[in-house]
């Protein structure tokens, strides 16, 4: 026996050691932020500050009355409302717990010891935690000088380890995106047998032609898989639904992979119901794209550059600040705003209600006289 057994201490898989904790976006300070009553609004998690879609919330509470009953565990309802809505086979979606859930089901589904899991950095911060789980080694390609993925640079570090490739468009933190020409080109050059990812779970958001819908570019690409959630543009962010569109052996394998009735039947007939509100959904989102460019052209007035603050796709700003990304965490949350920040990298600032907007623009100008 071990000494670990010996010692009447559990064993546990090895993999698990030195795997960095997911760390959410903090809360807005409860009652003001910075003293003298000033209000808190949290920009830290990238959600909408819109409440449900119309008809959503009433679905969700008819629903919640029969909560003592299992959910539908195949989300027949969800599936068949997602193949109408994109125009692919049922047998093409698996759902999860957001589309981080369905991530690491693609993980467990893809890779294991040995093998390796491919994604640019920074990106979204499960990627790494995904992978050590899986016991997976990562292999992180660093962004561009201009906070994009470098996808020669990836297509270069394949190796015949490697299992699967997230490509997040946009970033999450950067709001960068990869645009059609150079993608369709890296998505041809990657071997067939490693599933690339394409995490879009900013996709409503974009509003640059150049960048392609990645439902269109897995069609003829078996090997493609299409990440999307609720959290975001949908705004359900605490109901947890996301899902994949995968052609059918990689859509089989993310069934078998999912956590048995992981999807709540509330969240089902949220997502359900919030599809069926298009025309409200692309309002809102049309709403938020008109506050980005406001927040982003008054950095530019302020004086941020494209370098400190590139371009975004998303929902969110990027201001690459670097090893200062913490003082500024501080300075905005005295303000009375909450940012997310990544010590070493840079500061991510979701595009909120005006008020809020308006205070994180306060607190850049005057952080930006000390850089």
């Amino acid at each position: 026996m071990t000494s670990g057994a010996e010692a009447g201490q559990p064993r546990l898989r090895e993999a698990l050691k030195g795997i960095p904790s997911y760390k959410p976006g903090r809360p807005a300070a409860a009652g003001g932020a910075g003293g003298a009553g000033a209000p808190s609004f949290k920009l830290s998690s990238n959600e909408n500050p819109y409440p449900p879609l119309p008809g959503v919330l009433e679905r969700a509470a008819a629903t919640a009355g029969a909560m003592n009953r299992y959910p539908d565990m195949s989300c027949a309802g969800l599936t068949a409302a997602l193949a109408d809505r994109f125009g692919v086979p049922p047998e093409h979606i698996a759902t999860g717990t957001g589309s981080v859930g369905v991530a690491q089901q693609l993980l467990q589904a893809t890779a294991g010891p040995g093998d390796e899991v491919m994604y640019a950095w920074r990106s979204f911060e499960a990627y790494p935690i995904v992978t050590q789980i899986s016991g997976a080694r990562s292999v992180q390609v660093p962004l561009t000088a201009d906070h994009v993925h470098d996808l020669d640079a990836m297509r270069d570090a394949v190796t015949d380890r490697t299992r699967l490739i997230f490509v997040c468009n946009p970033n999450n933190p950067t709001g960068t995106v990869v645009r059609r020409a150079e993608l369709e080109r890296f998505l041809d050059a990657v071997p067939r047998d490693v599933v690339v990812v394409l995490d879009e779970a900013y996709r409503e958001f974009i509003r640059d032609a150049e960048v392609p819908d990645g439902v269109e570019l897995y069609r003829d690409r078996p090997n493609v898989v299409v990440l999307r959630t609720f959290s975001k543009a949908y705004g359900l962010a605490g109901l947890r639904v996301g899902f994949a569109v995968a052609h059918t052996p990689v859509a089989e394998a993310l069934r078998k992979t999912a956590v048995p009735f992981g999807v709540s039947q509330i969240a089902q007939d949220a997502a359900v119901e919030s599809l069926a509100a298009e025309d409200a959904l692309l309002e809102r989102v049309d709403a938020l794209v008109v506050e980005r460019t406001r927040v982003v052209d008054a950095l530019r007035a302020q004086g941020w550059g494209a370098e400190l603050a590139p371009a975004t796709q998303a929902n969110f700003v990027w201001l690459a600040l670097g090893e200062r990304a913490a003082e500024f965490a501080g300075a905005a949350e005295e303000a009375g705003v909450v940012v997310r920040a990544f010590q070493g990298d840079g500061v991510r600032v979701t595009i909120a209600e005006p008020e809020a907007n308006d205070i994180f623009l306060a607190a850049a100008q005057r952080f930006l006289k000390d850089l």
